[in-house]
């Protein structure tokens, strides 16, 4: 390679050289050694963001890994789906990949949700990367839709996300994610919110699970989505789903409270252990207040919100909670909690429209807000 003064053509025909001496040691009938040699260095040089862009622009090379990935053994498929978790996670790739290989979808579903793939967590993983951006998610979409009649392939997947011993040799984690990305879609949403395939009562147990916050966080972030859905609030709330205790449990701590008030809480927060533990990471817990904001949009789903005890259990997150930016978010639902009923017309606050000024202006107070928290939480400090 030139020295510090080469240009972009110059890295490009380096890239180009390299991407026509490794590509034949990638391909099928290639001795297993030398592909596994050319595996681990595609996927070195996927370590990095300019790695990722070069190895990204090589269209014949892309589909070679992508096709390697999905190589039974005794091909190096797994550092092949290595190689391209990390090429989905660099933003601005998505579009270059699936033009390079548009079947890189399909291909990624077939091995995420095949149960004897012994490498579907990099499926799961390189598919949740990729379907962050909407193109990608589309495209994503586009195959689990495409699936035969008999055998949808987003069932499946929420099959796959709630059964925990459906791979085992993989744990599917990044099914998680995955899900949470897709739900960002009304379709999606419209599947998960069927009262008749009763989805949402199968990931509810997940806002629970111990073993990976990767898995937590996707579940809490679909359930989120789905929380946009105010047309559904009456049957989240309800009897069939009753959503609000699993949304809040996770955020409630080992604090006593009165008989008086225990009574408010729902049975499944009240006479929590002295061990009982919070979630303990942050981008959960604001997704979980998130989602029960959302819940509030609507009169009689303020109510209740209001009557099932949320206000005592918030309390005293907000008293514990270490992050600004999650006691921001606190703050903003318990002050709907607390506050008055806005005036007639104006109930439902999904559907109201913010004037652009006034928007700007809320933002600007929330950026105040969040620096004040965080200079007041920084005096408070105790001295170490």
């Amino acid at each position: 390679m030139s020295g510090l003064g080469a240009g972009s053509g110059s890295l490009e025909a380096v890239a180009e050289a390299e991407a026509a001496e490794l590509l034949p040691f990638l391909r099928p009938g290639t001795r297993t050694d030398l592909q596994a040699a050319a595996a681990q260095h595609v996927l070195a040089l996927t370590g990095a963001g300019p790695g990722r862009w070069l190895l990204a622009r090589q269209a014949a090379l892309v589909r070679a890994v992508a096709e390697l990935a999905a190589t039974p053994a005794p091909a190096p498929s797994r550092d092949a789906g290595r190689a391209l978790v990390n090429l989905a996670a660099e933003p601005g790739l998505h579009e270059l990949l699936l033009a390079a290989d548009p079947e890189l979808p399909g291909r990624l579903l077939d091995c995420a949700l095949d149960p004897l793939w012994p490498w579907a967590e990099e499926a799961a993983a390189a598919l949740a990367n990729l379907s962050r951006e909407p193109v990608a998610c589309a495209a994503v979409m586009g195959k689990l839709a495409a699936a035969e009649p008999g055998q949808p392939d987003l069932e499946r997947l929420v099959h796959a996300l709630c059964t925990p011993s459906y791979n085992a040799g993989a744990r599917l984690h990044y099914l998680g994610p995955l899900l949470s990305n897709l739900s960002q879609r009304a379709e999606v949403r419209a599947f998960l919110l069927d009262p008749d395939r009763c989805v949402v009562q199968r990931l509810l147990p997940l806002t629970q699970y111990t073993d990976s916050s990767v898995r937590r966080g996707g579940v809490v972030g679909t359930l989120r989505n789905c929380c946009f859905e105010h047309r559904h609030h009456k049957w989240l709330l309800g009897p069939q789903v009753d959503i609000l205790p699993f949304l809040l449990l996770p955020l409630a701590g080992p604090e006593e409270f009165s008989e008086e008030e225990m009574d408010q809480l729902p049975v499944d927060l009240q006479y929590l252990s002295p061990d009982k533990q919070r979630e303990s990471d942050a981008d959960i817990r604001k997704m979980l207040i998130e989602a029960i904001m959302l819940l509030t949009a609507t009169a009689p789903g303020r109510k209740q919100v209001r009557d099932q005890g949320s206000y005592l259990i918030l309390r005293e997150l907000h008293s514990w909670e270490p992050e600004p930016d999650v006691q921001v978010a606190c703050e903003k639902l318990i002050q709907v909690l607390i506050g008055d009923e806005p005036e007639h017309g104006l109930e439902n606050l999904l559907e109201v429209q913010v004037p652009e000024d006034v928007e700007q202006q809320l933002q600007r107070l929330d950026q105040r807000e969040r620096e004040l928290a965080q200079q007041l939480r920084g005096e408070g400090a105790s001295p170490t």
